[in-house]
């Protein structure tokens, strides 16, 4: 359930470091120090909410060489979809440590409010010339939740090239995570039991292992314009299911959702899902920035192909409006476009469910794995000095999604993939 959620949230993660202003790197001292202090609200109406701080100081160690921390803290609470389906009666859901239940009206999506959870992670940078043509940087990071813990670990290297015209980077980040589910790991498509009963579970911790490989070029076109390429590649390895996800299992003549629990007639028959253990995913992505008499057009473009099924597009647009000197207007359009997983279902059929433990099957209801359109659009402000910079930024998000395929009887009278919305606050300040 969380690890969707931050899967939601990374957009706007990466924007409070990514936007807002900077001070002019030439000001500073050696033994200077520089901070940034940056706060998202982030709010899906009626379901997640989020405060995400982060706190960042960078300390100057030589002309050629600094050192960077960062401290980030998320609080989220809310609702998120389980996957089940809706139906026109109500259901009940036992929680995910076995230990409660949640209820669901009738005709309403099946969201898990029964969350609450803070993620802590602190990083630290360290950048250095090896000569006047070549940076290194490496970088560490931790973070840790509830029921995740990550280490990783980076390094990159920037190598200038034609006098500085030309700019070749090549980067290596590794990522070794503990996944320890409220209630211990489900078995493959086991069937949630209502709270007395035995949890199907196949122990209580597994690992993950990621690596990521990226390899660019920048190359400025003439006094107003650069272009950037990269080409990176994501191996992921070890336990990739999400423990909180469930599918419905309904009638194959009615589509309505089982109910077979003589102890608690309103329990749906719902398994666990199940994804594979590995996932190679491509990306190849542009980048093109021009000047135009003090305002800023910046435009990319990102295609990423993975081996579960799932092609995406991303196109991201920018354009930096300068006001006067010392402030700016940006609006930010981004489009977004997935293919579905191979895997990815909507519900099953009674009789056509893989049985519990069966892990050479693979099936995941989680709507981030289906079909989708996504869109968001948003303003910021800005003002800079030679001491201090600060930038306020909303944006709206939207997710649309196809309906999953096979739709029949009462199902077709249900929307299994509604739309999501999101707004996203971001405050900024350098000093």
């Amino acid at each position: 359930m969380k690890k969707n959620i931050r899967l939601a949230l990374t957009a706007a993660s990466c924007a409070l470091i990514q936007s807002g202003t900077t001070l002019a790197e030439d000001e500073h001292d050696v033994g200077d120090w520089d901070f940034s202090a940056a706060l998202l609200f982030y709010n899906e109406p009626d379901r997640v909410q989020a405060i995400e701080p982060i706190f960042t100081a960078k300390k100057h160690l030589d002309t050629d060489e600094s050192l960077t921390l960062k401290l980030a803290v998320d609080s989220l609470t809310g609702a998120s979809g389980s996957g089940a389906v809706p139906t026109n009666r109500p259901q009940t859901f036992t929680s995910p440590s076995g230990e409660g239940r949640y209820t669901i009206d009738a005709n309403d999506i099946p969201l898990d409010n029964t969350f609450l959870d803070t993620r802590i992670a602190v990083s630290a940078g360290w950048e250095k010339s090896i000569n006047n043509d070549l940076k290194m940087v490496l970088a560490g990071n931790v973070s840790k939740e509830y029921d995740y813990l990550s280490i990783g670990l980076s390094t990159s290297f920037a190598k200038e090239l034609r006098g500085g015209n030309t700019t070749i980077q090549a980067g290596l980040a590794a990522a070794f995570d503990q996944i320890e589910a409220e209630g211990g790991l489900p078995i493959a498509f086991g069937v949630m039991p209502d709270e007395d009963g035995d949890l199907p579970r196949s122990g209580s911790s597994d690992d993950k292992t990621v690596f990521d490989v990226i390899f660019g070029v920048t190359q400025i076109i003439d006094a107003n314009s650069l272009f950037q390429i990269n080409y990176s590649v994501s191996q992921a390895d070890g336990f990739l299911t999400d423990p909180y996800k469930l599918i419905s299992v309904v009638d194959q003549f009615t589509g309505v959702p089982l109910f077979e629990n003589a102890d608690s007639p309103n329990l749906p028959t719902v398994v666990y899902e199940n994804r594979p253990d590995s996932r190679l995913k491509h990306s190849l992505y542009g980048q093109y920035k021009r000047f135009l008499d003090g305002d800023v057009f910046d435009v990319s473009y990102r295609f990423m192909s993975d081996d579960w099924g799932i092609d995406s597009h991303t196109i991201d647009a920018r354009y930096r409006w300068a006001l006067s000197d010392r402030s700016h207007l940006t609006p930010h359009l981004r489009v977004y476009q997935q293919a579905a997983a191979d895997f990815y279902t909507g519900f099953y059929v009674d009789g056509d469910q893989p049985t519990a433990g069966d892990v050479s099957r693979y099936g995941s209801s989680d709507y981030r794995l289906g079909e989708f359109m996504a869109y968001t659009v948003g303003l910021e402000y800005g003002q800079t000095s030679s001491k201090n910079a600060w930038s306020v930024a909303l944006e709206y998000y939207l997710q649309s999604g196809d309906e999953p395929k096979g739709k029949f009887g009462e199902l077709s009278n249900q929307q299994l993939y509604p739309d999501v919305d999101a707004l996203m606050l971001r405050v900024i300040y350098d000093f």
